[in-house]
């Protein structure tokens, strides 16, 4: 088993552009930008004294609101050269979720583009932050914000108080190297770098205080589990702002001096693209990334014979999925990954050599260092292999906590540090890991307790789905119902009946739908995860169903 490193952030850059120097380390072959682990060290080094020179110190706060830029690379490694904190926004965010962010996250800084889709940043800032229009850059004193201070822009236009990113380049110049060298001697392993907001799938999202020790050790541990060396290629396409994006993709590269090569977000045809272009032998995504890339049009035409890992989370991988990676993309080694940001985020993860079956019907084992096991949710009491309760993990991964939120750290983390995921699942004989739904997912109908997740692995099997989740809807008479909400195949049909009937066969019947609703599309938060409650709150007025939480006469 490897030992825990206990390095920092930018000690860990430092070192791999030293053993490394000319080796690629970050590649965006669509954008023409391609840097060196010695090259890409020092504009880190260089706009970390940029920073300093802004007045950013270690502990402060600093929000990164962009897609998946080169800048944003850089932000990551230069805050941690200088102990701030990187705080990710997610890009979809508007107005009402940044006010939220910057408030509740006490941000000194934000680093921003000009936006996302159909999200207007620089109108979005100017919106909260009137004074920034006849303010000077770095000189914003806004009542409503009273730490924010500097606005830096990516890219060519001038924008009133806001700074360029290239003003991060001039500024540095009045810092000396060793002023910045001083600086990464105080810091320690154990201090907070990172803090990434939840995806809010259910109430605010929470602040969660990642560490040097955390997201170190946590790529490590992935990187190992892909086998992941200096000669491996990274295609990353799933957003930095989530642990997906930053520490399964850049953090695992980094620990090992692999490169990274990314796409400003993502698109089917910029990804393969991407992987024929630098030859990559990884790729990570969402299982409906992949499979937009396996039906798109023109996926015969590239050439993935390169490929040989990468990881699939986010959500449930169905069987044709993971298989049609291996055989058709080639990707034979690929992974499955299981976690959350809480805890940095991978607890459980699949090896190269694990069996497809295994691929799909588990999560994987523990990684070395983390402890992983199931407790029944009203007792605490452990569970053995085979009965389900809920998932709990403890070790070096473990979050600091919820910042500013004492209260809800301790509803997660128990006295023995135990982090409580909130996740349904069970262990098998051999240690390996299932997740069958979430606590709060849990259908309970007539007494009976049913698990979304098995009864999704069951409709995957039907011919015409495509996709499906299956969610509680309200009934007087039981307590809650089950939905079925279906992507059919393209050109495929089938009625409610049918697929009512289908499941009344292969599963106990009470596991079957009450409700079928066949969709285009399910709401989607940014890292890609199906956001339930939604689903649940839009079939609840579709079905007139607001009045069945009445209680019955």
């Amino acid at each position: 088993m490897s030992q825990l490193m206990e390095i920092t952030v930018g000690q860990l850059l430092d070192k791999m552009a030293e053993k490394y120097p000319d080796k690629d380390a970050v590649v965006y072959p669509l954008d023409n930008v391609r840097y060196s682990y010695r090259e890409f060290n020092d504009i880190c080094d260089k706009v970390a004294r940029g920073f300093i020179k802004m007045g950013i110190k270690k502990g402060d706060h600093v929000a990164i609101w962009a897609p998946n830029y080169p800048q944003w690379l850089i932000t990551q490694f230069a805050t941690a050269k200088i102990g701030a904190v990187m705080v990710t926004v997610n890009t979809n965010y508007k107005v009402f979720e940044l006010e939220y962010l910057l408030k509740q996250s006490d941000s000194t800084t934000l680093i921003l583009t000009d936006g996302f889709k159909d999200s207007n940043y620089i109108q979005h800032i100017y919106k909260l932050c009137p004074e920034l229009k006849s303010c000077k850059p770095g000189q914003l004193n806004s009542p409503e914000f009273p730490f924010l201070k500097n606005i830096i822009y990516i890219g060519d236009k001038k924008w009133e108080g806001m700074y360029n990113w290239d003003d991060l380049y001039t500024m540095a110049e009045d810092i000396d190297q060793k002023q910045l060298d001083d600086i990464k001697k105080t810091l320690d392993i154990h201090d907070v770098i990172n803090m990434q907001y939840t995806s809010g799938t259910t109430g605010f999202p929470k602040g969660v205080m990642l560490t040097h020790y955390n997201i170190v050790n946590n790529g490590n541990l992935i990187a190992d589990c892909m086998k992941l060396g200096p000669k491996d290629r990274l295609c990353i396409p799933v957003p930095f702002f989530h642990c997906f994006g930053c520490v399964l993709g850049i953090m695992a590269c980094v620990t090992k001096g692999a490169t990274i090569v990314s796409v400003k977000y993502f698109k089917p045809e910029w990804v393969m693209e991407a992987i024929q272009r630098e030859r990559c032998t990884g790729v990570h995504g969402v299982p409906t990334m992949f499979i937009a890339i396996l039906e798109h049009p023109d996926f015969d035409k590239y050439d993935f014979s390169s490929l040989r890992t990468g990881i699939m989370a986010g959500s449930t991988c169905p069987e044709k999925v993971m298989s049609a990676v291996i055989h058709k993309m080639g990707a034979s080694e690929i992974t499955i990954a299981y976690g959350q940001t809480e805890s940095s985020p991978v607890m459980t993860q699949t090896r190269t050599d694990d069996p497809i079956e295994l691929r799909v019907s588990t999560v994987g084992r523990p990684h070395p260092h983390v402890e992983v096991k199931i407790v029944d949710p009203e007792t605490g009491k452990d569970l053995p292999p085979g009965v389900p309760g809920e998932i709990v993990t403890r070790g070096y991964h473990i979050m600091k906590g919820y910042y500013k939120m004492k209260e809800a750290t301790a509803e997660v983390i128990d006295e023995e540090g135990w982090l409580h995921t909130g996740d349904i699942g069970e262990m098998t004989e051999d240690g390996y890991f299932k997740v069958t739904g979430r606590l709060k997912d849990m259908i309970i109908r007539g007494g009976e307790n049913i698990y979304p997740r098995e009864i999704e692995e069951f409709l995957y099997t039907h011919p015409a789905v495509k996709d499906v989740q299956v969610v509680g809807v309200p009934s007087r008479i039981y307590g809650e119902e089950v939905l079925a909400c279906i992507i059919l195949k393209e050109g495929a049909s089938a009625t409610e009946e049918e697929i009512i009937e289908y499941t009344k066969k292969g599963l106990s019947r009470f596991k079957a739908p009450k409700y079928v609703k066949f969709v285009d599309r399910y709401p989607l938060t940014a890292s890609g995860k199906v956001q339930k409650y939604k689903i649940r709150e839009q079939m609840i007025k579709e079905l007139g169903l607001e009045d069945e939480t009445e209680e019955s006469v």
